[in-house]
């Protein structure tokens, strides 16, 4: 009989192990790779920063169940020279904000969704968006961790036929035959796992 049980992981826990695997790739993003493109057909790199930085500012409202503006996305890496920092402070406070108690309780946000899955909604732009801009940039991305890797597959299950129907999702992509699992997970939200 197995007396492990299956550790479970607080979103707050995941989103420290997915920032740990942003901030060097943000911090190795140069200004020189800002008009190249991503694996996000609509998004530049440039753009693709300024959405991931809504992300994770509105996203640390959504913790503390206030209201969020998803609207307007402000340019923050052209109105500040210090955006790798500014980014990386925010980062910071997006993990902060989910481990706080009671961050993963009840519902959050206009649509009234678990808390728990809006906050696997952020870990899911810090994971696979990150990805986005290391490809994007030539920088490695070592993965995700396992644990993170499982907590968005689960919500990737659940997110995916709306978000297809929304845009957010392109359809998924083969996986190739040894794929790993995170690459199994970059294919199923519509990306290449070799793009390039």
């Amino acid at each position: 009989m197995d007396t492990n049980p299956v550790r479970t992981y607080g979103i707050g826990e995941l989103l420290g192990m997915a920032r740990e695997r942003a901030v060097p790739v943000v911090r190795g993003i140069a200004d020189t790779a800002l008009a190249a493109p991503t694996p996000c057909a609509e998004y530049d790199v440039k753009a693709l920063v300024n959405h991931l930085f809504q992300v994770i500012v509105q996203f640390q409202r959504l913790a503390a169940k206030e209201a969020s503006d998803f609207g307007e996305t402000p340019d923050r890496v052209g109105g500040s020279p210090k955006w790798r920092e500014r980014l990386t402070d925010e980062t910071d406070r997006l993990v902060a904000a989910w481990s706080a108690p009671g961050a993963e309780e009840g519902t959050t946000g206009g649509m009234n969704m678990p808390a728990r899955l809006v906050g696997s909604m952020a870990l899911l732009d810090l994971t696979v968006h990150v990805w986005d801009l290391a490809r994007a940039t030539g920088q490695e991305y070592p993965g995700a961790d396992e644990a993170v890797v499982a907590e968005l597959s689960a919500a990737v299950d659940e997110l995916a036929p709306t978000a297809r129907k929304m845009g957010v999702f392109g359809e998924p992509v083969p996986a190739a035959e040894g794929a790993s699992a995170f690459e199994r997970l970059l294919a199923r939200t519509g990306r290449d796992p070799h793009w390039g």
